[in-house]
């Protein structure tokens, strides 16, 4: 990319993601993120999924810099030589998914998701799914923990946890993982096209409950879930050379 005149830094409330703030800040400066040309996040992947969201509407591409935890979608962590690297950082765009969940007492949920739509049960008991894909039932009952449906950002997040495929950027496919599936007994899912719609129909909801979570957005005792990829929205993501979400995914095959 071309050298960034404003940086907005933006920091999670961890303490070493607060002292990386003062510093760079101290040495770049700070500006608010409508005024930026690049957008430097400070803190683990749930706090760059929430830069992503909040800043979706400004089209600025956003660099993450990892203070936190889990940094799949971070670069390392340095002071000095921070204009450099946004120099020469490379950029992925992803789509992320729009969820559309139907409780029971009428009330609809709507949310984006950059890794994964998951339905959990909420009760007990297993969860009964029914799954249609594109108008056409796939599955008449999945009896199970839970399902996903997850994008190939989030595909070595939950559905990797899950024993979901690792997915390519750029693949145009969806992971449908399954959790704990009883019946069929060990199905794990499928792939699907990226422009696949999916609805999840919760059978028996009264006595088996399911939540459903658009990157820790719920939506409680869901009786349908919609879900597919939102090309209108576009996520850029930076990553030094030799350090993106494609090498990322291919080292975690081999890890």
């Amino acid at each position: 990319m071309a050298k960034p005149q404003k940086t907005a830094f933006l920091a999670s409330e961890a303490d070493i993601a607060r002292e990386a703030l003062r510093a760079l800040s101290a040495a770049h400066g700070n500006v608010a993120p409508e005024e930026a040309d690049v957008i430097v996040a400070l803190g683990g992947d749930g706090f760059m999924l929430q830069t992503l969201n909040t800043t979706q509407h400004l089209d600025i591409p956003v660099y993450g810099m990892n203070c936190g935890t889990i940094g799949f979608l971070m670069n390392e962590y340095a002071e000095t030589g921070l204009t450099e690297r946004l120099e020469a950082a490379g950029e992925e765009v992803i789509n992320p998914l729009r969820m559309r969940a139907i409780a029971s007492d009428g009330t609809v949920t709507e949310a984006l998701a950059i890794n994964e739509v998951s339905l959990l049960r909420a009760g007990p008991q297993a969860a009964k799914l029914r799954i249609t894909v594109d108008g056409k039932v796939r599955m008449e009952e999945l009896v199970c923990d839970g399902a996903l449906v997850a994008t190939p950002a989030g595909s070595t997040a939950y559905n990797y946890s899950a024993h979901g495929p690792i997915l390519p950027i750029g693949s145009d496919v969806l992971a449908l993982t399954a959790m704990s599936a009883f019946r069929p007994r060990r199905w794990r899912g499928a792939l699907l096209p990226k422009t696949a719609h999916v609805r999840f129909d919760v059978l028996e909801p009264s006595k088996r409950p399911v939540m459903a979570d658009a990157d820790s957005r719920f939506s409680s005792r869901v009786v349908t879930v919609e879900v597919a990829s939102e090309p209108s929205v576009r996520h850029r993501i930076l990553f030094d050379p030799g350090h993106g979400l494609e090498e990322r995914l291919i080292q975690e095959q081999f890890a």
